[in-house]
């Protein structure tokens, strides 16, 4: 496979395409306004409201779209081609939501068109407007019933279950990810450190350990850099986050790694020979061994009040081995979730097209990345960018499963080199 059909393919016709034949005279018709600091440039339409917040990604605040009457997100990305690494996974987030179409996963509504290919070094990302986060919810002083635990994990498993049938790991799920709306309905947010789950991508840890989950929320294997993550760690994630709400507090609030594996052990207890010897570091290994011997908690004492179901589904996210951790759509068939359980709505869909994430496998120049990104910004603003994009995909997806098709030499002996270590 040539590594630069994708790039090709994707610059194909995208000279062709200008600002007054997308967006007519109002795509350079902007407002600016200054938000904390930072200075906001946004298509007419939009009437910042409020900031909602801000981080090193950029600020993000709610505006009233003029011409729908709605309101929105908007998350201004700061410095988006500053440097490659953030570009690159800049990029993977946006192609990743436009992907994920689903009730319970935060959704792009457009991306702003920026005013010339060449000349934007900001996006701005217009999302579905939330109220608050499952983190907000745990802290104040509102009752949560055992009904609200279950709705709350019910739809977190429910996006996740479609997350992973795509092949794609959050890898930083937490309760500050989990957006809520007054109605008790949720969706999972912000996936700057998620990945396509590709036999052909081979991510491994050493792509993978760095910033990887919030240390609160980090599964025994992330911590103990196993070779390569699975689905399962998201898994250990939706435990503490299912333990902090029936708990209203952190479980695991580790403050460092060391930290973090010590409460681990001290809840579970230590992992027992036969999970120990499942561990593929051999370092790793022997820093468990040499750890002081633990018999755990008893949930029961530690999560008083819980319901048994609770607290048995609990036990079975926050299992040591990844092998052995309960999978989503396991949890979903729980008796702890019985009353909302329905597996007719409960979507899959097909894993992610190696298409979207060729980029993943070439050595690119930020020019190259920024065009990718100009490209996934047309997708939301000319259909027959989109047509020509959907048959690409078709096209590629048809000639990667033809009879004796191979990937490219230097990823074949990046393939070897991954079996032999």
């Amino acid at each position: 496979m040539e590594n630069t059909s994708t790039q090709r393919t994707r610059d194909e016709g995208l000279n062709q395409y200008s600002v007054s034949q997308l967006n007519g005279p109002s795509a350079i018709n902007r407002r600016t306004a200054k938000v904390i600091g930072s200075t906001f440039q946004l298509d007419a339409r939009y009437e910042i409201i409020d900031t909602l917040g801000s981080g090193a990604y950029g600020v993000v605040v709610s505006a009233r779209d003029t011409v729908t009457g709605e309101h929105v997100a908007i998350k201004k990305i700061e410095k988006a081609f500053e440097h490659s690494t953030f570009t690159k996974r800049t990029l993977r987030e946006l192609i990743i939501l436009r992907l994920l179409n689903h009730e319970n996963i935060m959704r792009i509504k457009t991306i702003q068109l920026p005013l010339s290919r060449e000349d934007f070094d900001e996006i701005y990302v217009v999302n579905e407007l939330m109220e608050t986060d499952l983190s907000s919810i745990i802290k104040s002083p509102q009752p949560l019933s055992d009904e609200h635990c279950q709705f709350f994990l019910y739809q977190i498993l429910r996006g996740l279950k479609f997350m992973h049938s795509a092949c794609i790991l959050h890898r930083d799920l937490k309760p500050r990810n989990l957006l809520v709306n007054s109605n008790c309905d949720l969706k999972i947010c912000d996936f700057g450190l998620a990945r396509p789950n590709m036999k052909e991508l081979k991510v491994t840890s050493t792509q993978m350990t760095d910033y990887v989950a919030t240390r609160w929320y980090r599964a025994p294997e992330v911590l103990l850099t196993y070779k390569k993550y699975t689905p399962a760690m998201d898994m250990w994630s939706v435990g503490c986050i299912f333990g902090e709400l029936l708990l209203r507090k952190p479980i695991l609030p580790g403050n460092d790694a060391n930290h973090q594996l010590e409460l681990i052990f001290n809840l579970l207890g230590t992992p027992s020979d036969k999970d120990i010897a499942s561990i593929p570091h051999p370092r790793s290994r022997e820093k468990v061994m040499r750890m002081t011997k633990r018999s755990g908690k008893s949930f029961e004492a530690t999560f008083r009040s819980a319901n048994p179901d609770a607290l048995d589904l609990l036990k079975k996210m926050l299992t040591f081995n990844p092998d052995e951790r309960i999978k989503v759509e396991d949890a979903l068939a729980h008796p702890y979730l019985a009353a909302l359980h329905f597996p007719d709505d409960e979507p899959t869909c097909d894993p992610v097209s190696l298409f979207d994430f060729e980029f993943e496998r070439q050595v690119l120049t930020m020019n190259d990345l920024k065009n990718l990104i100009y490209e996934e910004i047309l997708l939301y603003h000319f259909q027959g960018k989109k047509e020509q994009y959907e048959k690409a995909k078709k096209d590629y997806d048809r000639q990667l499963h033809l009879p004796g098709r191979r990937l490219s030499r230097d990823r074949e002996e990046s393939d070897e080199e991954d079996e032999l270590n």
